[in-house]
């Protein structure tokens, strides 16, 4: 196998997935992932460009940027790419009035959004609020549309809390689509759109990107596009080193995540 410094030259920038990559969300805020903070911090201090990518639909970019700096994670809103905004921009655009069947901790980032008269339903991880009868509502709502538009912030399964594994919003999704005959629109990991508009957001072509997907990632789910080159790591990864810079990757983001490293 070659070094890590031949197998990094070139690189460019690194997204990093955050539920079950840099910590464990749950009660009291979740807890940090062992060596991820410190991982973060020398990632931001090379000369890698370093973005976030979260399907996270529970809570608003804001609440979860704070509480990952409770955590002592270096990051800001502005360097998160999470569903829910994308999903405004989509709502905007095409002049889409949606049912919201999601989390109350994320319902105020569609505060500029007319859910009067609903011609959509936008579905994420509502948690409690899965009830019967907010899954019936959605899908009243869907059926009585001639041309139903079934919007859903990521397709996951389950993810891990420190509770345990939990279902995800993709179970959900998938009711409506066979209930109603129809296919969501998926917004979020892993849309190719999505990443795309990561990799814009540090300047970076979608064709000029490789993907390195930790052991634990074993779900395609999570790779961004069949076009991207995928790379194993290992737990025991060691020093990876750059012309600019070393730094320790032998203790993160190896359980159930991914990271997507970008090549010139």
């Amino acid at each position: 196998m070659a070094p890590w410094g031949e197998r990094l030259a070139g690189v460019r920038g690194v997204l990093l997935d955050i539920s079950g990559v840099l910590y464990d969300s749950g009660a009291g805020g979740g807890t940090a992932i062992a060596g991820s903070v410190e991982a973060v911090a020398r990632l931001k201090g090379s000369r890698l460009k370093v973005r976030f990518c979260t399907n996270e639909s529970q809570k608003s970019r804001a609440e979860l940027v704070g509480q990952l700096r409770r955590l002592g994670f270096d990051i800001s809103e502005g360097e998160v790419t999470a569903p829910a905004p994308a999903a405004c921009q989509i709502l905007k655009e095409r002049g889409l009035r949606p049912y919201l069947l999601i989390h109350d901790g994320v319902r105020s980032e569609f505060d500029q959004i007319d859910t009067s008269n609903p011609n959509c339903v936008v579905i994420a991880d509502a948690g409690e609020s899965f009830s019967y009868q907010n899954m019936n509502n959605a899908f009243q709502v869907l059926m009585e549309l001639e041309n139903p538009v079934l919007i859903s912030l990521g397709k996951g399964r389950y993810y891990k809390e420190t509770s345990g594994l939990m279902l995800d919003v993709g179970p959900y999704m998938k009711a409506l689509e066979y209930a109603c005959g129809i296919k969501a629109e998926v917004v979020g990991k892993p849309s190719p759109e999505f990443f795309k508009s990561a990799l814009q957001a540090i300047g970076v072509e979608a064709h000029q990107s490789r993907t390195l997907v930790p052991h634990g990632a074993l779900s395609l789910d999570t790779v961004p596009s069949p076009a991207l080159r995928s790379i194993e790591m290992s737990e025991d990864a060691g020093s990876l080193e750059s012309p600019e810079n070393t730094w320790e990757m032998s203790c993160w983001s190896v359980r159930e995540g991914e990271v997507c490293v970008l090549k010139e």
